[in-house]
């Protein structure tokens, strides 16, 4: 059975809320090899991590989280508790502990992001293989894929692996990331074959982190990553 990388999702929101500094460091102190998170550009142009459109669900406040600028977001408490970070924040955290994959969210938030990855390899020390970029939105790899074909990226898809497939060598990705529903033996071994690693999610429960990692598949992003 080939090793399986521990992947928190938005830190380790299994335990501490999601995509806050806190649940980051949580993850962290499990030891995961890397940590997924969301970002969205607000309105002043920085980068949020926070995995929804609208602030309603996990915060005090209400609306768009693109029509709000840092500084309101900042006044904003997530679960009642929590601050919402920006992406260099979080990077300060990880410190290259482990690597990041950052999934594009929001609208425009890939030339953000490359700024942000270019920023952080040139002055930091950081490499591009402490990276992933990830995201649903095709459009964003592919604008990410423009601006600096170095970044690692990723094909999130709930739907179809194959499609996956087919998209990701358009943009020469290095990892699709199924919905753990998709997946079979055959389906990952046919990825991993063409040279893509396979990342699932989210896997939470002991019985199914079991199957998917008999089904070979590289890396696992769950809530409680210390179960992997």
């Amino acid at each position: 059975m080939r090793t399986c990388l521990k992947i928190g999702h938005r830190g380790a929101k299994g335990y501490v809320a999601e995509n806050t500094i806190e649940s980051v460091q949580k993850a962290l102190d499990f030891g995961v090899d890397g940590i997924e998170i969301d970002v969205h550009v607000c309105a002043s142009g920085e980068l949020m991590v926070f995995h929804d459109f609208t602030i309603d669900r996990m915060t005090n406040g209400t609306g768009e989280i693109g029509k709000l600028s840092l500084s309101e977001l900042k006044q904003l408490k997530v679960n009642g508790q929590f601050i919402i970070p920006t992406l260099e924040e979080v990077l300060n955290v990880i410190d290259k502990k482990c690597f990041l994959n950052i999934e594009l969210k929001g609208r425009n938030t890939a030339l953000k992001a490359c700024e942000v990855v270019q920023k952080y390899i040139a002055e930091k020390d950081w490499s591009y293989t402490d990276f992933i970029v990830s995201s649903f939105q095709h459009h964003e790899l592919e604008a990410t894929f423009k601006i600096d074909k170095n970044i690692p990226l990723g094909v999130l898809t709930k739907a179809n692996v194959d499609e996956a497939i087919e998209f990701a060598e358009t943009i020469k990705a290095v990892a699709i990331n199924p919905n753990f529903a998709l997946l079979t033996t055959e389906n990952v071994k046919r990825a991993q074959s063409k040279g893509y690693k396979i990342n699932t999610w989210t896997v939470n429960d002991v019985k199914t982190i079991q199957r998917m990692k008999t089904y070979g598949v590289d890396g696992i992003i769950s809530d409680v990553p210390d179960r992997l």
